[in-house]
């Protein structure tokens, strides 16, 4: 009997290591960056995934974080990706727009939702699904994987009255908005960050918008426009992302790409958290620095509205990926609207 046992639970054992998987091979994943790791949030939301990833996984999955232009180019991220000769990118779907218009939605939406309503939509209502039905197609599969607070909506040399004064102004601006200000008359360009301040500082720009307080006073654009304009009606929040090679993504265990997913969740709710407690030492310090802060009057936001309507109408009519997230948006928006509206102090 005993010699019995010993036989059988060779024979089980044989037949176990015979059917158990091989270990997983340790995944690598050169990550370029559209944000230098030094940029408050932008950046250095970028360097913590890298940190959390390196250190939960214990050496199962290493990122190694690049600087813009280390790889590629900062706006030359998602290309790289697409053709697999770069593993994966930090950035923001808006800045992809040029190459699907839908995926500007899942970046920021102007008069949308705060980061808490926004992620509802993209990470349990079916946003991060529809980005990625997008994504695939480009052999790209994304994770939100952070959010910031509300931006300011620009630096000018002077104060503006009426959107009229805008016309035929050069401007940098992001995303879903530049359509908006290009109805109503104004240039806009997508320069990436290092590009801003030498733009604006030589006049190649007459104005810019970038991102909260606390990052903008770190570009020092108050050096060369005194002139602040809240609130940031074309980024009530703004995601951020990790874009993977999807052959890369496809084959990761299900244990590794949980952990991708999980590190990007936490790096969401920490964005979330971080943007909202830094915004007011860095305005007390640009009003000390001689900058004017200034809230647009309800009559011109009305005006930024409209023109954010007919351009929304427009691309949902020219753009089939677009209308079905914004449809989607639009329907969350509307369950969620009743909670908004009694869940919260105004």
């Amino acid at each position: 009997m005993r010699k019995l046992l010993i036989s059988t639970a060779a024979i089980l054992a044989m037949a176990g290591a015979a059917i158990a998987p091989a270990s997983a091979e340790p995944v690598r994943l050169k990550m370029a960056s559209t944000y230098p790791s030094s940029l408050t949030q932008l950046g250095t939301l970028g360097k913590i995934l890298e940190k959390n990833v390196n250190t939960a996984s214990g050496g199962e999955i290493e990122i190694k974080f690049f600087e813009p232009g280390a790889l590629v180019p900062a706006l030359e991220v998602f290309d790289a990706i697409k053709n697999g000769s770069v593993d994966a990118g930090w950035s923001t779907p808006g800045y992809w727009q040029g190459k699907e218009p839908a995926l500007a939605l899942f970046a920021a939406v102007p008069f949308g939702p705060s980061a808490g309503e926004y992620g509802g939509w993209l990470l349990t209502g079916g946003g991060e699904d529809l980005m990625n039905e997008i994504y695939h197609k480009h052999n790209i599969h994304s994770l939100i994987c952070g959010v910031i607070a509300p931006e300011a909506s620009g630096w000018f040399r002077e104060p503006v009255e009426n959107l009229d004064q805008l016309k035929g102004k050069k401007m940098r601006f992001f995303g879903l908005g530049a359509r908006v200000m290009q109805k109503l008359g104004v240039d806009t360009q997508l320069l990436a960050a290092a590009d801003i301040y030498p733009a604006l500082e030589r006049g190649t720009i007459d104005a810019t918008e970038f991102s909260q307080p606390a990052i903008d006073l770190n570009l020092g654009f108050y050096q060369v426009a005194k002139h602040y304009y809240f609130p940031g009606w074309h980024q009530q929040s703004t995601s951020f992302e990790l874009m993977i090679n999807k052959e890369k993504w496809d084959a990761m265990t299900e244990q590794q790409q949980a952990l991708l997913t999980m590190a990007c969740r936490a790096n969401y709710a920490l964005g979330m958290a971080e943007g909202e407690a830094i915004q007011g030492a860095a305005l007390k310090e640009l009003e000390s620095k001689g900058v004017t802060l200034h809230r647009w009057p309800p009559e011109i936001l009305a005006q930024y509205e409209a023109a954010w309507n007919e351009v929304a109408a427009e691309l949902a009519a020219e753009d089939a990926s677009f209308k079905k997230a914004w449809d989607s948006l639009q329907a969350y928006r509307s369950d969620y609207e009743r909670w908004g509206e009694l869940g919260y102090l105004k």
